[in-house]
Protein backbone atom coordinates (compact mmCIF):
# COMPACT_ATOMS: atom_id res chain seq x y z
CA UNK A 1 0.00 0.00 0.00
CA UNK A 2 1.25 3.88 -1.09
CA UNK A 3 1.88 5.67 2.45
CA UNK A 4 -0.85 7.99 1.20
CA UNK A 5 -3.27 5.40 1.11
CA UNK A 6 -2.70 5.03 4.77
CA UNK A 7 -2.33 8.04 5.59
CA UNK A 8 -5.99 9.32 3.98
CA UNK A 9 -7.52 6.28 6.06
CA UNK A 10 -6.29 8.11 9.40
CA UNK A 11 -7.38 11.25 8.35
CA UNK A 12 -10.74 9.64 7.63
CA UNK A 13 -10.77 8.47 11.50
CA UNK A 14 -10.29 11.27 12.50
CA UNK A 15 -12.97 12.61 11.12
CA UNK A 16 -14.96 10.09 12.53
CA UNK A 17 -13.59 10.52 16.24
CA UNK A 18 -14.41 14.40 16.15
CA UNK A 19 -17.76 12.89 15.92
CA UNK A 20 -17.41 12.35 19.42
CA UNK A 21 -16.99 14.48 23.09
CA UNK A 22 -18.34 14.73 26.17
CA UNK A 23 -19.91 18.01 25.66
CA UNK A 24 -21.41 17.38 22.23
CA UNK A 25 -21.79 14.36 20.00
CA UNK A 26 -22.82 15.05 16.41
CA UNK A 27 -23.63 12.37 13.41
CA UNK A 28 -22.10 14.53 10.03
CA UNK A 29 -23.00 13.28 7.21
CA UNK A 30 -20.00 13.86 5.65
CA UNK A 31 -18.20 11.29 7.53
CA UNK A 32 -17.47 8.03 6.05
CA UNK A 33 -19.01 4.62 6.95
CA UNK A 34 -21.49 6.03 9.71
CA UNK A 35 -24.34 4.51 9.17
CA UNK A 36 -21.91 1.05 9.86
CA UNK A 37 -20.10 2.06 13.18
CA UNK A 38 -21.43 5.81 14.50
CA UNK A 39 -24.08 4.15 16.54
CA UNK A 40 -21.79 0.98 17.68
CA UNK A 41 -19.20 3.15 18.63
CA UNK A 42 -21.60 5.14 21.07
CA UNK A 43 -22.52 1.97 22.54
CA UNK A 44 -18.89 1.03 23.51
CA UNK A 45 -18.17 3.97 25.10
CA UNK A 46 -20.68 3.39 27.46
CA UNK A 47 -19.96 -0.12 27.65
CA UNK A 48 -16.01 1.10 28.48
CA UNK A 49 -16.77 1.06 32.14
CA UNK A 50 -17.90 -2.58 32.41
CA UNK A 51 -14.88 -3.58 30.84
CA UNK A 52 -12.17 -1.38 33.02
CA UNK A 53 -14.04 0.70 36.12
CA UNK A 54 -11.38 3.27 35.37
CA UNK A 55 -12.50 4.16 31.63
CA UNK A 56 -15.43 6.27 32.87
CA UNK A 57 -16.90 7.99 29.78
CA UNK A 58 -15.64 11.31 30.62
CA UNK A 59 -12.04 10.00 30.60
CA UNK A 60 -12.69 7.62 27.30
CA UNK A 61 -14.44 10.67 25.51
CA UNK A 62 -11.27 12.63 26.37
CA UNK A 63 -9.09 10.37 24.65
CA UNK A 64 -11.10 10.22 21.15
CA UNK A 65 -11.56 14.05 21.59
CA UNK A 66 -7.70 14.07 21.59
CA UNK A 67 -7.14 11.58 19.16
CA UNK A 68 -9.68 13.22 16.39
CA UNK A 69 -7.73 16.27 16.83
CA UNK A 70 -4.83 14.47 16.23
CA UNK A 71 -5.50 12.59 13.33
CA UNK A 72 -5.82 15.95 10.83
CA UNK A 73 -4.15 15.98 7.59
CA UNK A 74 -1.48 18.54 8.77
CA UNK A 75 -1.13 17.43 12.01
CA UNK A 76 0.25 14.23 9.84
CA UNK A 77 1.48 15.77 7.30
CA UNK A 78 4.18 17.84 9.65
CA UNK A 79 5.01 14.47 11.45
CA UNK A 80 6.02 13.00 8.30
CA UNK A 81 7.46 15.40 6.87
CA UNK A 82 11.32 14.32 8.89
CA UNK A 83 11.13 10.97 7.62
CA UNK A 84 11.51 9.01 4.14
CA UNK A 85 10.04 5.82 4.19
CA UNK A 86 10.02 5.26 -0.07
CA UNK A 87 12.58 2.21 0.87
CA UNK A 88 10.61 0.43 3.47
CA UNK A 89 10.70 -3.31 2.95
CA UNK A 90 7.38 -4.15 4.80
CA UNK A 91 8.34 -6.10 8.48
CA UNK A 92 5.95 -7.84 10.64
CA UNK A 93 6.31 -5.39 13.94
CA UNK A 94 5.04 -6.62 17.43
CA UNK A 95 3.40 -4.46 19.81
CA UNK A 96 2.69 -5.20 23.64
CA UNK A 97 0.42 -2.46 24.55
CA UNK A 98 -0.07 -1.16 27.94
CA UNK A 99 -3.59 -0.99 29.12
CA UNK A 100 -3.73 1.86 32.04
CA UNK A 101 -5.48 4.58 29.85
CA UNK A 102 -7.48 4.56 26.99
CA UNK A 103 -6.03 3.87 23.81
CA UNK A 104 -2.64 4.20 25.49
CA UNK A 105 -1.22 2.50 22.53
CA UNK A 106 -2.62 3.80 19.84
CA UNK A 107 0.47 5.47 18.91
CA UNK A 108 2.82 2.85 18.16
CA UNK A 109 -0.51 0.99 16.11
CA UNK A 110 -0.24 4.45 14.11
CA UNK A 111 3.28 4.52 13.85
CA UNK A 112 3.74 1.07 12.77
CA UNK A 113 0.81 1.64 9.43
CA UNK A 114 2.26 4.80 8.42
CA UNK A 115 6.02 4.08 8.07
CA UNK A 116 4.56 0.86 6.07
CA UNK A 117 5.00 -1.87 8.04
CA UNK A 118 2.28 -4.63 9.55
CA UNK A 119 1.11 -4.84 12.96
CA UNK A 120 0.74 -8.07 15.27
CA UNK A 121 -0.99 -6.35 18.23
CA UNK A 122 -1.70 -8.51 21.86
CA UNK A 123 -3.65 -5.72 23.85
CA UNK A 124 -4.10 -5.60 27.67
CA UNK A 125 -6.87 -7.39 29.47
CA UNK A 126 -7.71 -3.94 30.66
CA UNK A 127 -8.03 -2.16 27.01
CA UNK A 128 -9.39 -4.73 24.61
CA UNK A 129 -11.67 -3.12 22.65
CA UNK A 130 -11.67 0.38 21.73
CA UNK A 131 -8.33 -0.13 19.82
CA UNK A 132 -10.12 -3.22 17.69
CA UNK A 133 -13.01 -0.92 17.11
CA UNK A 134 -10.58 1.93 15.19
CA UNK A 135 -8.80 -0.98 13.56
CA UNK A 136 -12.16 -2.30 12.00
CA UNK A 137 -13.11 0.92 10.98
CA UNK A 138 -9.78 1.99 8.87
CA UNK A 139 -10.18 -1.72 7.55
CA UNK A 140 -13.82 -0.44 6.27
CA UNK A 141 -12.24 2.77 4.51
CA UNK A 142 -9.33 1.16 3.05
CA UNK A 143 -9.95 -2.50 3.04
CA UNK A 144 -6.24 -3.81 2.01
CA UNK A 145 -5.16 -2.69 5.88
CA UNK A 146 -7.00 -6.19 6.49
CA UNK A 147 -3.93 -7.77 5.59
CA UNK A 148 -1.69 -5.42 7.79
CA UNK A 149 -3.29 -5.60 11.03
CA UNK A 150 -3.66 -9.05 13.15
CA UNK A 151 -4.41 -8.89 16.84
CA UNK A 152 -2.70 -11.77 18.87
CA UNK A 153 -4.42 -13.90 21.30
CA UNK A 154 -2.16 -16.00 23.45
CA UNK A 155 1.89 -15.83 22.54
CA UNK A 156 3.20 -13.00 20.45
CA UNK A 157 5.18 -14.71 17.62
CA UNK A 158 6.00 -13.95 14.02
CA UNK A 159 7.60 -10.89 14.21
CA UNK A 160 10.63 -9.02 12.84
CA UNK A 161 10.60 -6.31 15.51
CA UNK A 162 8.91 -5.42 18.34
CA UNK A 163 7.66 -2.35 20.62
CA UNK A 164 6.53 -3.63 24.22
CA UNK A 165 5.33 -1.16 27.26
CA UNK A 166 4.86 -2.36 30.73
CA UNK A 167 6.21 -2.10 34.06
CA UNK A 168 10.23 -1.86 35.04
CA UNK A 169 9.49 -5.70 36.13
CA UNK A 170 7.98 -6.79 32.82
CA UNK A 171 10.46 -5.22 30.68
CA UNK A 172 13.21 -7.05 32.27
CA UNK A 173 11.40 -10.08 30.39
CA UNK A 174 11.20 -8.24 27.84
CA UNK A 175 14.57 -7.45 27.47
CA UNK A 176 15.21 -11.40 27.74
CA UNK A 177 12.72 -12.66 25.51
CA UNK A 178 12.99 -10.13 22.59
CA UNK A 179 17.00 -9.74 22.94
CA UNK A 180 17.13 -11.26 19.57
CA UNK A 181 15.24 -8.77 17.90
CA UNK A 182 15.03 -5.19 17.40
CA UNK A 183 12.91 -3.52 19.66
CA UNK A 184 11.45 -0.58 21.77
CA UNK A 185 10.79 -1.49 25.62
CA UNK A 186 9.08 1.11 27.82
CA UNK A 187 9.57 1.00 31.63
CA UNK A 188 7.54 3.22 34.14
CA UNK A 189 8.11 6.88 34.25
CA UNK A 190 6.23 9.50 35.31
CA UNK A 191 5.68 13.51 34.98
CA UNK A 192 6.62 16.25 37.49
CA UNK A 193 6.12 19.73 38.25
CA UNK A 194 8.59 23.07 39.34
CA UNK A 195 6.80 25.33 40.95
CA UNK A 196 8.03 28.49 42.12
CA UNK A 197 5.38 30.40 43.60
CA UNK A 198 4.54 32.66 40.64
CA UNK A 199 1.65 30.68 39.43
CA UNK A 200 -1.31 32.19 38.97
CA UNK A 201 -4.77 30.23 40.01
CA UNK A 202 -5.47 29.50 35.98
CA UNK A 203 -2.04 27.75 35.90
CA UNK A 204 -2.73 26.14 39.12
CA UNK A 205 -6.05 24.43 37.92
CA UNK A 206 -3.74 23.18 34.67
CA UNK A 207 -1.89 21.80 37.11
CA UNK A 208 -4.79 20.03 38.17
CA UNK A 209 -5.67 18.42 34.60
CA UNK A 210 -2.33 17.32 34.73
CA UNK A 211 -2.28 15.51 37.91
CA UNK A 212 -6.31 14.15 38.03
CA UNK A 213 -6.79 13.25 33.95
CA UNK A 214 -7.14 9.20 34.07
CA UNK A 215 -7.50 9.62 37.56
CA UNK A 216 -3.46 9.77 37.11
CA UNK A 217 -2.74 6.57 35.82
CA UNK A 218 -0.84 7.37 32.89
CA UNK A 219 2.58 8.41 32.65
CA UNK A 220 2.30 11.52 31.46
CA UNK A 221 0.46 12.51 34.60
CA UNK A 222 2.25 14.95 37.34
CA UNK A 223 3.03 13.06 40.18
CA UNK A 224 5.45 14.81 41.89
CA UNK A 225 6.22 18.42 42.58
CA UNK A 226 9.59 20.44 43.03
CA UNK A 227 8.33 23.60 44.98
CA UNK A 228 10.94 26.15 46.74
CA UNK A 229 11.67 26.07 50.66
CA UNK A 230 8.65 27.60 52.48
CA UNK A 231 6.56 27.54 49.93
CA UNK A 232 2.40 28.03 50.68
CA UNK A 233 -0.01 25.35 49.66
CA UNK A 234 -2.81 27.05 50.30
CA UNK A 235 -2.85 28.31 46.46
CA UNK A 236 -2.42 24.78 45.31
CA UNK A 237 -5.12 23.34 47.38
CA UNK A 238 -7.70 26.33 46.04
CA UNK A 239 -6.70 25.63 42.28
CA UNK A 240 -7.17 21.32 43.08
CA UNK A 241 -10.52 22.12 44.64
CA UNK A 242 -11.64 22.65 40.87
CA UNK A 243 -10.97 18.64 40.77
CA UNK A 244 -13.52 17.83 43.93
CA UNK A 245 -15.82 15.67 42.02
CA UNK A 246 -12.96 13.09 41.35
CA UNK A 247 -13.90 11.32 45.03
CA UNK A 248 -17.38 10.26 43.36
CA UNK A 249 -15.62 7.80 41.51
CA UNK A 250 -15.82 4.52 43.76
CA UNK A 251 -12.00 2.95 42.66
CA UNK A 252 -10.80 6.51 42.84
CA UNK A 253 -11.73 7.12 46.34
CA UNK A 254 -11.04 3.31 47.40
CA UNK A 255 -7.42 3.98 46.33
CA UNK A 256 -7.57 7.30 48.45
CA UNK A 257 -9.17 6.19 51.74
CA UNK A 258 -6.40 2.63 51.57
CA UNK A 259 -3.48 4.72 50.40
CA UNK A 260 -4.21 7.96 53.27
CA UNK A 261 -4.21 5.19 55.69
CA UNK A 262 -1.34 3.45 54.87
CA UNK A 263 0.25 6.40 54.76
CA UNK A 264 -1.43 7.59 58.49
CA UNK A 265 -0.07 4.09 59.85
CA UNK A 266 3.21 4.75 58.75
CA UNK A 267 3.06 8.16 60.58
CA UNK A 268 3.66 10.42 57.44
CA UNK A 269 2.94 13.93 57.42
CA UNK A 270 0.04 14.73 55.07
CA UNK A 271 -1.28 17.62 53.79
CA UNK A 272 -4.87 16.67 52.53
CA UNK A 273 -7.81 18.01 50.94
CA UNK A 274 -10.00 15.24 51.24
CA UNK A 275 -9.52 13.84 47.80
CA UNK A 276 -6.17 14.22 47.40
CA UNK A 277 -3.07 13.72 49.53
CA UNK A 278 0.61 15.03 49.16
CA UNK A 279 3.48 13.89 50.88
CA UNK A 280 7.03 15.25 51.25
CA UNK A 281 8.89 12.15 49.46
CA UNK A 282 11.93 12.34 47.21
CA UNK A 283 10.35 9.68 44.48
CA UNK A 284 8.81 10.23 41.92
CA UNK A 285 6.06 7.30 41.39
CA UNK A 286 3.07 8.68 43.62
CA UNK A 287 0.12 6.33 44.54
CA UNK A 288 -3.25 6.83 43.30
CA UNK A 289 -4.84 9.85 44.87
CA UNK A 290 -1.63 11.03 45.85
CA UNK A 291 0.90 13.28 44.87
CA UNK A 292 4.70 13.86 46.34
CA UNK A 293 6.70 17.45 46.74
CA UNK A 294 10.54 18.15 47.45
CA UNK A 295 11.90 21.27 48.68
CA UNK A 296 14.09 22.30 46.59
CA UNK A 297 16.97 25.39 46.94
CA UNK A 298 17.73 26.06 43.80
CA UNK A 299 16.74 26.00 40.22
CA UNK A 300 20.17 24.82 39.42
CA UNK A 301 19.93 21.98 41.97
CA UNK A 302 16.26 21.08 40.29
CA UNK A 303 17.76 20.95 37.01
CA UNK A 304 20.45 18.67 37.69
CA UNK A 305 18.24 16.37 39.40
CA UNK A 306 16.16 16.02 36.35
CA UNK A 307 18.59 15.53 34.02
CA UNK A 308 19.74 13.29 36.21
CA UNK A 309 16.92 11.28 36.44
CA UNK A 310 16.09 11.52 32.84
CA UNK A 311 15.54 7.74 32.46
CA UNK A 312 12.35 7.87 35.12
CA UNK A 313 10.89 10.80 33.39
CA UNK A 314 8.67 11.22 31.05
CA UNK A 315 7.24 14.97 30.96
CA UNK A 316 8.11 18.05 32.76
CA UNK A 317 5.19 20.88 33.42
CA UNK A 318 6.68 24.19 34.74
CA UNK A 319 6.04 27.82 33.88
CA UNK A 320 9.58 28.34 31.48
CA UNK A 321 11.66 27.49 34.55
CA UNK A 322 12.77 23.83 33.07
CA UNK A 323 14.03 23.95 29.06
CA UNK A 324 11.62 21.82 27.18
CA UNK A 325 8.94 22.14 29.87
CA UNK A 326 5.15 21.58 28.75
CA UNK A 327 2.92 24.12 29.97
CA UNK A 328 0.06 23.68 32.59
CA UNK A 329 -2.44 21.92 31.59
CA UNK A 330 -0.77 20.10 28.54
CA UNK A 331 0.30 16.63 29.48
CA UNK A 332 -2.27 14.83 28.04
CA UNK A 333 -2.47 16.00 24.94
CA UNK A 334 0.80 15.74 23.02
CA UNK A 335 1.71 15.97 19.46
CA UNK A 336 2.10 13.39 17.08
CA UNK A 337 5.97 13.78 17.14
CA UNK A 338 5.87 14.01 21.06
CA UNK A 339 7.26 10.41 21.69
CA UNK A 340 6.62 8.10 24.57
CA UNK A 341 10.28 8.29 26.88
CA UNK A 342 11.44 10.67 24.08
CA UNK A 343 12.39 7.59 21.84
CA UNK A 344 11.79 8.14 17.89
CA UNK A 345 9.23 5.19 17.30
CA UNK A 346 9.16 6.60 13.14
CA UNK A 347 12.73 6.74 13.40
CA UNK A 348 13.08 3.23 14.97
CA UNK A 349 10.73 1.68 12.17
CA UNK A 350 12.35 3.49 9.27
CA UNK A 351 15.58 1.58 10.02
CA UNK A 352 14.61 -1.93 10.90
Amino acid sequence: MLQSEIKSSFVELGNFLRQFSLEKITKETSVLQNDLFYDDFISLIDLSQSHNGWFTPEQVYFSIQSWGNALSETNLNQWLSSYDFSKIVPKKVGLVLAGNIPLVGFHDFLSVLISGHDVLVKTSSSDQHLLKFLAKYLIAIQPELNSKITFVEGKLEGFDAVIATGSNNTARYFEYYFKDKPSIIRKNRNSVAVLNGTETHEELVGLGEDIFRYFGLGCRNVSKLFVPKDYNFEAFFKAMFEYSEVIQYEKYANNYDYNKAVFLMSNFELLDNEFLTIKEDTSYSSPISSVFYEFYDSLEEVKSRLSNDADQIQCIVSKDLIENSIVFGQTQQPKLWDYADNLDTLAFLSKI
